[in-house]
């Protein structure tokens, strides 16, 4: 087949039935390795899983890599440190930006150890 002499039209359709069997070969032969695995790790007692150790959520053709959630630790509400000496209600827990009350208290001479629970 000589590409120089076949039209536009016939090279885009001929470039379209290409791909379309590109597809469907790469298809096939993931389907054939992944039998033969699995035939492989079921004589060894194994699963897929137990090999490639992915959890079981991750399996299917619908899983997405990269989509398993990390396991975070929970979150634990920190304790207060500082208290307003004006007015107890107001605490900080050293964490973070500075209230507007501890800037005043710091603007007033105190210090952070002034303004410590304890």
């Amino acid at each position: 087949m000589e590409l120089s002499k076949l039209s536009l039209g016939e090279l885009k359709r001929l470039k379209s039935r290409i791909e379309t069997e590109i597809s469907r070969r790469t298809d096939t032969t993931k389907r054939d390795l992944l039998k033969k695995f699995q035939k492989m790790t079921a004589e060894l007692g194994l699963s897929i899983n137990d090999v490639i150790g992915k959890p079981a959520a991750a399996e299917g053709p619908r899983a997405k890599r990269g989509t398993a959630k990390k396991a975070t630790a929970a979150k634990t509400k920190v304790a207060p440190k500082y208290r307003n000496p004006g007015d107890a209600a107001q605490t900080w827990t050293g964490r973070g930006r500075k209230p507007q009350w501890v800037s005043q208290q710091l603007e007033q001479g105190k210090t952070l150890d002034d303004l410590l629970i304890k």
